[in-house]
Parts: C-alpha cells; sequence; structure tokens
C-alpha cells in the first residue's frame, strides 16, 4: 500500500502534517533519519505509517509506560497488532510476547530501554524480521539533553543485531548540541535531519509577576474559555489546588502518580471527554494524550528547564488555534529554584548509602537481584530510613547512570490473565469444579484470546458481570492460578526497580565523579536560562527559539513582553486628545462645538474633561465664546 492510502485506511487523515512525508520517505529509502517535531506535530505517524508499509517488525524504544500503553492501545483500536514490553512484566509473560513477534502478526514492538540489556530479549530480537528501530523521547540518549536516560546508551547495541535496519530517532526539543549528539550516540551512517521550527505562532506565551498566585490563577481561568492543564510541582499541591478551584466555581480534577489505575483513567476520561475543564497534574500527565483542544497551560511553578517547559507548554493549542501559556512567577521562587539545584546532586556517600538501604528494604543478599524487578515504595521507603524523598530520587538517578539499577515510573499495569490448558481440560475442570463455571464463562465472554497470550482484565468489569465482589473475584482468580488453570498477574501500582546487576558491597560501588560534574554544570546552565526566561522583558517566543538555536527570530508581537511594549510606545488617550485639542487651536479659535467636533479619539465626555483641564491650567482660554491657545 501507498503511504497515503495506509494514512487514509488506518488514520482516517488524507493529507500528512509539514515534514511528515518526507520523514517517511526518508525512513523507506532506508536511511538513519533525526526528526525534530514539536509536541502534536504528529511524531507518531512517522513511524508507524512506514512500518506499516514495509514487511516485518517495527521496534520502538519509549521511556515511558505510559506512553507505551498509551499507543499500543491506539494501534488496537486501529486493527493494528502492537506489543509493550517493559519493567514488571512476568518472564513467561515476556517470552510468550516476544514469540509472538517472530512467529505471530504483530507489527510493533514496544520496549523500555532497559529491556535491551536483557539477554533473552536481544537473543530473540536477533529472530526478528525487523524493518525499522525508531526511538522515542530520542534527547534521552544524550547528557547534554535536560532528561538523560542512561539505558538509551545501549540502543546503539541493537546495529549488531540488525546492521542494514534503520534507525527513526525523535524527539519535540533538542538543541543543535543534543541532536549532534543523538546521531553520534546512534551510530547513524549519515547526518540527516529533518526539523521543523520550534515557532508555535498560535501559542501565546505570558509570564505573570503576581504575588497572589492563587487570585491570578482564578483570573487566567476565567479569562481563558475551554479545557485546561495546571502543573504543579508535588501530589498534595494537585490536591489542594483542585479543591480550591471547585470551591471558586472551576471544575477540576487532580492526577499524580500515587492515584490507582482506575482512579487515573476515570479522572483522565471525564477531562478528555470535557467534563470537567483543568486537570491539576504533576509534570508527567499530558505525554501522548491526544486532546487537540487545551486552550491553555499554566504552570504554578517554573519548570526546570526550557526543555520540559517547551514540551509541557506545548501541550495547549495541538489543534492550531489560539492558546495561551502562562508561568505564575514570584521573586521567592528564585530562592525554591535554586534550592532545587541542592536536591539534584547529593553528596557521593549519600548515593552509597541510598544503594546501601535499598538492598536492604528489599532484602537482596550481596551477588544476587541481577534483572529483577522489584515494586518499590519510595514514600514508604524515604519514611523507614528518614530520607529526603527528592535527594534520594537524585540519588537514584546517579546509580542509574553507573547501572546498578533502574526505576521506572508507577507501572500502572492492569492485570493480566492466561489460560495455561487447553480448552478441553478446561471444559473438564469446570464440570469438575461447578462453584467456577459461571465465573470462566463470563471471563470467556470478556477477554478474547486469552488462550494464546496474556490478555489485561479488570476485576471491577468482571464482578459487575458475575454478581461478585471485587474481593470475590480476586479470590477466584488467585484459586484458579494456584490450581494451575490460568496465570494471573495483579494490578501494579507501584514504581519498578530493577537491578541492572548483582547486588555489591557498599564500599565497592564506585561514582562516576567526572559524569557527576558535568551534570552539575549542564543542569546551571539550564537554570540559568530559565530563570531568564521568566525574568528578562526579552520577547518569550524569542527567547525560547534562540535557545533552540533558531537565530534572528522575529517578535511574536502577542506575548506579555511583546504587548507590554506596544502598551509602552503608544500614546495614552488623554495626551492623544490634548495634542490634538492644541493643535487644532493653533491655526485659528473654535467654538466649542466644533472643537470637540474635530477631535477624532476619545468619548465627548472625556474630551470635554480634557478641554477643562487645559483651561484650569491655563494652556487655553475662552474668549467670546471662542476657545484658543493662551
Amino acid at each position: 500500500m501507498e503511504v497515503k492510502e495506509i494514512l487514509r485506511q488506518y488514520w482516517g487523515y488524507h493529507e500528512f502534517r509539514p515534514l511528515q512525508e518526507e520523514i517517511i520517505n526518508s525512513v523507506l529509502q532506508k536511511q538513519d533519519t533525526l526528526a525534530l517535531l514539536p509536541t502534536g506535530g504528529g511524531k507518531s505517524i512517522c513511524f508507524q505509517v512506514p512500518a506499516m508499509a514495509m514487511e516485518g517488525i517495527c521496534i520502538v524504544i519509549s521511556p515511558l509506560i505510559a506512553l507505551m500503553k498509551d499507543q499500543v492501545e491506539n494501534l488496537h483500536k486501529r486493527g493494528i497488532s502492537a506489543i509493550a514490553i517493559f519493567a514488571g512484566m512476568g518472564k513467561r509473560e515476556i517470552d510468550i510476547a516476544l514469540d509472538n513477534c517472530i512467529y505471530g502478526p504483530v507489527k510493533f514492538l514496544y520496549l523500555s530501554p532497559e529491556r535491551l540489556l536483557s539477554d533473552l530479549v536481544k537473543e530473540r530480537i536477533k529472530y526478528m524480521k525487523v524493518n525499522l528501530l525508531a526511538v522515542d523521547e530520542a534527547h534521552c540518549i544524550s547528557q547534554w539533553g535536560y532528561d538523560f536516560r542512561p539505558p538509551y546508551m545501549h540502543i546503539i547495541e541493537f546495529r549488531n543485531l540488525h546492521p542494514k535496519v534503520p534507525i527513526l530517532a525523535l524527539t519535540a526539543s533538542a538543541t543543535e548540541k543534543v541532536q549532534l549528539d543523538i546521531i553520534e550516540k546512534l551510530g547513524f551512517k549519515n547526518q540527516n535531519i529533518y526539523r521543523k521550527s520550534f515557532e508555535r505562532k498560535n501559542l501565546i506565551y505570558a509570564v505573570i509577576n503576581q504575588e497572589n498566585k492563587l487570585q491570578k490563577l482564578i483570573d487566567v481561568c476565567n479569562g481563558v474559555k475551554g479545557s485546561g492543564i495546571l502543573y504543579v510541582r508535588t501530589r498534595k499541591d494537585t490536591v489542594e489546588l483542585a479543591k480550591y478551584l471547585n470551591q471558586h466555581g472551576i471544575a477540576a480534577q487532580y492526577y499524580h502518580a500515587g492515584l490507582n489505575l482506575d482512579e487515573r483513567s476515570e479522572k483522565q476520561q471525564f477531562w478528555l471527554e470535557d467534563k470537567v475543564r483543568l486537570m491539576v497534574a504533576t509534570n508527567a500527565f499530558g505525554m501522548g494524550i491526544d486532546k487537540s483542544n487545551v486552550r491553555f497551560v499554566v504552570h504554578y511553578e517554573m519548570p526546570e528547564s526550557l526543555e520540559s517547559y517547551y514540551q509541557e507548554a506545548g501541550r495547549a493549542g495541538r489543534d492550531e488555534k489560539k492558546a495561551y501559556a502562562v508561568v505564575l512567577y514570584q521573586a521567592r521562587d528564585k530562592f525554591s529554584f535554586e534550592r532545587k539545584f541542592e536536591q539534584n546532586f547529593p553528596e557521593p556517600n549519600l548515593i552509597k548509602k541510598t544503594y546501601h538501604f535499598i538492598c536492604n528494604y528489599l532484602q537482596i543478599p550481596i551477588d544476587t537481584g541481577e534483572q529483577v524487578t522489584y515494586e518499590f515504595n519510595l514514600a514508604d521507603f524515604c519514611s523507614k530510613f528518614q530520607l529526603e524523598v527528592q535527594l534520594t530520587i537524585s540519588a537514584i538517578k546517579f546509580l542509574e547512570h553507573d547501572e546498578y539499577l533502574v526505576l521506572s515510573e508507577n507501572a500502572l499495569i492492569p492485570s493480566r490473565i492466561q489460560f495455561i490448558v487447553n480448552g478441553e481440560d478446561l471444559y473438564k475442570f469446570q464440570v469438575e469444579n461447578s462453584k467456577f463455571d459461571s465465573f470462566i464463562k463470563a471471563i470467556l465472554r470478556s477477554y478474547g484470546g486469552a488462550f494464546d497470550g496474556f490478555v489485561h482484565i479488570k476485576e471491577r468489569d468482571i464482578s459487575q458481570k458475575t454478581n461478585l465482589t471485587q474481593f470475590e473475584v480476586k479470590a477466584f482468580l488467585r484459586e484458579m492460578d494456584k490450581l494451575e488453570v490460568i496465570s494471573y498477574i495483579e494490578q501494579s501500582n507501584q514504581p519498578l526497580l530493577t537491578f541492572l546487576r548483582p547486588r555489591i558491597k557498599t564500599e565497592d560501588i564506585t561514582i562516576d565523579r567526572k559524569y557527576y560534574e558535568n551534570r552539575k554544570q549542564i543542569y546551571k546552565e539550564k537554570m540559568v536560562s530559565m530563570l531568564a526566561f521568566v525574568e528578562k522583558p526579552l520577547c518569550r517566543s524569542r527567547q525560547l527559539l534562540n535557545y533552540f538555536d533558531e537565530a534572528n527570530a522575529e517578535k511574536c508581537g502577542v506575548c506579555d513582553v511583546c504587548l507590554a511594549e506596544k502598551r509602552a510606545k503608544k500614546p495614552d488617550l488623554k495626551s492623544q486628545i490634548t495634542n490634538d485639542i492644541l493643535t487644532a487651536l493653533q491655526f485659528a479659535p473654535l467654538k466649542l462645538n466644533d472643537l470637540v467636533k474635530c477631535l477624532k479619539k476619545g468619548s465627548d465626555k472625556e474630551k470635554l474633561e480634557i478641554i477643562r483641564l487645559l483651561l484650569d491650567a491655563r494652556e487655553i482660554k475662552k474668549n467670546e465664546g471662542y476657545f484658543q491657545l493662551n
């Protein structure tokens, strides 16, 4: 099929967006390609369409489980077979998924980057007919980027398995330095970059410097119609600000990583369906969510970098209609911003202690734990060892860089089941165990394909269909798992921590000091750029474009700085009327009615008020019914 035909048949679009077709043609010509498209620019189409046009399977590397799940579900809705493998899945589950990629009709295999380190995955990829490797969020491979992920450094090893397969790297935000780093780290055969301008002409940037942020937040929400996102830093803030907004007549929901799967799904759906106007969330929310009509994004605190700000703000106005990106700023925010710098760089001894505490918390003996994934309750861990949460997260990031372990975001992996008996044996089991009969029938009616592999289930849905409580449904499933009729893996809501190598003694841990100091310098530079963006009276759009190496960008004319400049240049109405009166009377005395008529600006009331003031100031005088210069 031609690529436009694929686009029409599966996505319902008749035309590609700017640069999409050029990127797709580059991939079809087996060229390594770097694509830079802003948020909402349609990056996924750039690898999904060419992969559908070629024989074989496309492997997609993505850092976020939530992002992978969203894309897999979207592909399923279009009738395209796709699978995701990430931390938290059992060995049998991964084994079946990989078999389906080799022998089945699967077109897309989504992998988290740390999965590329698994010998099982690497061995099975050898036997797949791979047509493309797509690297999403490709800036994560560069230590010069704002969101460096060390496992991305191993993607190059894929080339040894399939050296002729092209790589498509995609990102929404990368400076020129990061772009060149991506190309080098992925072993591109030539420098092949497709870049759309980072300019968002429909997006109006504003930094509002005001002490009463709460009142200004209400003003923004009331002043802009339509759907919005409010980004805050902590889970507590999501709850409290959503409550405050609702109390002031603005329908809001809150969303953070501590919610369970059903709560997140329900809240997200309410917002997607415009049942609530505003989602108050921490910054991971919105990534991969296809809602084009977001009219405003508000940051209650400064983001860590201009890259993250650009990505998050870019979730507004994806339909290319006018939208607003607002940062609420106070002078004291600068101090908390600088304090965060200290929290991002714990002392090396604290990093080593954190490793030791994690191993004790998870009860991992020396020389064990390699490639084992554990649920990791960060809040409980920090409470137990009296550690500061942000410092702990930062310590874990340095342990990730040195490949001791890797921490995934809250997995939110739904419960899964697979029948591990054949149809005949299942029928015998139902006859011999009548209490399970109607329960099994309800599952078979609701979830197809459970004999061929693991399928996602919702215990709540099964509960409604069987008139059992959710507690009873789980008890039935656990019992069937124990009897080896099914394999049942329960839903996980916790972050997942995977040990990449066996536990070692704490004194044997080495911290890469050069990398540590480099990251410190890079973070400091990004802080300076972010502070300049909110504090300097320069066009906001122009500042962003300059940061992303688009020199000599024109002023946008609509951000808060540009509008302030226009107001400053434009004389106020009082001055204009005054000048017009004095100019009119230079030539000849005028009666009041004639003088008022010849003034083009202002209402009659405003004109008469200025005439009275000029008389009082003795700049003009009245003589026998005529006004004239004094």
